[in-house]
């Protein structure tokens, strides 16, 4: 009979499985949400359903090389996977799935510079016996926070804000603006208004709000924070997002499949702009 290892428990070992590939790959992690959050922070235990990790971004080569020796394959990639591209996610038969944040959505503080100061200020925790870096009580506070303006958790906004005492939220608004995550926090506390005028105000105002592709899209160009990166964004719009494609097929796309839906795209986007005209 087989036997069906609980969440919580598998969670753990992926995570002790995931640490050790990245001391053996010399690579730096701090791990953040789900199980890695500190009990302190919540009055729940949420264990999660994936292993999400920050690393240095230095690190990003040698690590993914590392993952595909082992077998973990890339299921949505950097470049795809979000509007902030901060992620790319992994998949292993025995361990699921892991998100590997190159940046974290909402800091806007170069990822280098923002990942020495949370790395400076970090903690460990033991999963599975292995030890794992962990951010300090305020930046995994803050970074729930963060994550509440895009997948808005009740419990977490209500805990980290909402209830907070004077002093918490006085030492979550300081990291915030040490990391430049001020648009953001606004964006999850209800407070969007604040920042209008801000290079990622209409960026997190379609994420908050809603919003066509287009509109997306064009806020996805304002928030560029160089020019460089502007027309990177404005190169990238007409293309397919292959990983949404093959997920969708359950298999990876072929060429005419690919050519059809770009010019799919258009359709889409004149239809999505009529439906947010009506009344």
């Amino acid at each position: 009979m087989a036997v069906i290892t609980p969440r919580a428990v598998h969670l753990t070992l992926a995570r002790a499985a995931v640490q050790t590939i990245a001391d053996d790959a010399g690579a730096d992690l701090l791990h953040i949400k789900g199980n890695a959050v500190d009990p302190a922070l919540r009055s729940t235990e949420r264990p999660g359903t994936d292993i999400d990790v920050l690393i240095r971004p230095q690190d990003i080569e040698r690590f993914d090389a590392r993952l595909r020796l082992l077998g973990w394959t890339v299921y949505s990639t950097f470049v795809f996977g979000s509007p902030f591209g901060h992620a790319q996610t992994y998949q292993h038969d025995v361990w699921g799935y892991l998100d590997v944040h190159r940046h974290f959505p909402g800091i806007e503080l170069h990822p280098a510079a923002a990942f020495d100061m949370l790395w400076a200020t970090r903690s460990e925790r033991s999963f599975g016996q292995v030890g794992c870096a962990v951010p300090s009580l305020t930046a995994q506070s803050l970074i729930m926070l963060l994550n509440c303006a895009r997948t808005p958790v009740h419990e977490d906004l209500v805990s980290q804000w909402t209830d907070a005492s004077p002093q918490h939220r006085a030492e979550v608004n300081r990291l915030a603006i040490a990391l430049r995550a001020e648009v953001a926090l606004a964006a999850a506390t209800g407070h969007l208004d604040r920042a209008r005028g801000r290079r990622t105000y209409a960026l997190w105002n379609v994420i908050v709000n809603g919003g066509t592709r287009a509109q997306e899209w064009r806020a996805r160009v304002w928030a560029a924070p160089t020019f460089r990166d502007a027309i990177l964004v404005v190169l990238r719009a007409p293309l397919v997002n292959i990983d949404v494609l093959s997920h969708r097929l359950g298999r990876p796309p072929t060429r005419s499949e690919i050519v059809r839906e770009f010019f799919a795209r258009p359709l889409t986007a004149v239809r999505q702009f009529r439906e947010r005209q009506r009344p």
